[in-house]
């Protein structure tokens, strides 16, 4: 199923009324049924102190009734709303802020700095200096410092890790 922007801006909006902030949202499934994985997320939240799956069922319960009222979503829908889990995905500016100095993992549409398709390492920020494209700043585990361009970033998330 293709994602359907009117739905996709309605939902973000339901669910910041709510005091939550969506995180990410994926269509899945087909056209006759369409699966929507939307992770959700308190602003400014802090390990434990997260999404609850009470949040969770509440969110859902009151995303149903407006999701049923639009006709360009099949009557066989299925919602999915989780928090981010311990492996965040990263996807907007402000979450490159928000989690400087944690340890993320990249993956790139092709090999990241010459070094490989998957780099790990500390955030150090996103650079969003002048008219540049935006670039993630990072520390990799041998202590280098590199910058990565965004739109050589296909996939990043937080690396949880045991304490």
């Amino acid at each position: 199923m293709r994602p359907v922007p009117e739905i996709e801006k309605g939902l973000a909006n339901q669910v910041v009324d709510l005091g939550f902030e969506v995180v990410d949202l994926d269509w899945a499934g087909n056209s006759m049924r369409p699966v929507l994985r939307l992770r959700i997320d308190k602003s400014n939240s802090v390990p434990g102190k997260g999404v609850t799956v009470e949040d969770c069922a509440r969110i859902s319960r009151v995303l149903e009734p407006w999701l049923d009222s639009h006709e360009s979503l099949p009557e066989r829908y299925v919602l999915e709303v989780s928090s981010p889990g311990v492996d965040r995905p990263l996807t907007r500016p402000k979450d490159f802020h928000r989690f400087r100095g944690e340890q993320i993992e990249l993956h790139g549409h092709e090999v990241l700095a010459g070094r490989d398709r998957k780099l790990q390492g500390e955030l150090l920020g996103l650079d969003e200096s002048g008219i540049e494209v935006a670039a993630v700043r990072l520390r990799l585990l041998d202590g280098d410092e590199i910058m990565i361009p965004k739109s050589e970033i296909r996939k990043a998330h937080l690396v949880f890790t045991w304490k």
